[in-house]
């Protein structure tokens, strides 16, 4: 009886050191759109802040230029900003950039796809797959940005509209 006493006490042990901290998780959801143009990512950063981005594999606009972009990784081949991705972080506005990561629209390891209706969250952005494209929100500024092949709107509400 007691070494079932000792068993219990060190397997509890145990389980408490390698139980996980408190930490924010860092993760990620991939998506194409029901179109199969439009891959998006959402995901939290290592700081736990939640993040979008989409790319648009084939679209007719060019995208505008950004000083600044919070999920802006890397800088195009000719040392420019390439901005190709929309993206949003939370509590940030808008913006286009480029991105480390790779989203694949065929082949293999092609992304899930989700429906016309079909949304996504990860902590206060959501991204919802629509006729006219897809749209992320970030419910905590009312933030967003909307993209489709033909077009796309970047929306960031002033401190007034908020």
């Amino acid at each position: 009886m007691f070494k079932i006493a000792m068993v219990t006490v060190a397997v509890a042990v145990t389980a408490g050191v390698l139980a996980p901290t408190a930490q924010a998780a860092h993760s990620k959801i991939q998506f194409l759109a029901a179109s199969g143009s439009i891959g998006c990512q959402l995901g939290t950063a290592r700081d736990g802040s939640a993040y979008a981005w989409c790319t648009v594999n084939d679209h007719s606009w060019a995208s505008a230029p950004s000083d600044v972009c919070p999920r802006a990784n890397i800088p195009g081949a000719t040392g420019e900003p390439s901005g190709e991705s929309v993206q949003l972080a939370e509590g940030q506005g808008p913006c286009f950039g480029s991105v480390m990561s790779q989203l694949l629209f065929s082949g293999q390891n092609v992304l899930p796809t989700l429906g016309y209706g079909d949304r996504r969250s990860v902590g206060s952005i959501t991204c919802a797959v629509e006729l006219a494209g897809v749209s992320c929100v970030d419910s905590a500024t009312g933030n967003f940005f909307q993209v489709s092949g033909d077009s796309y709107t970047l929306s960031q509400l002033t401190q007034s509209e908020a």
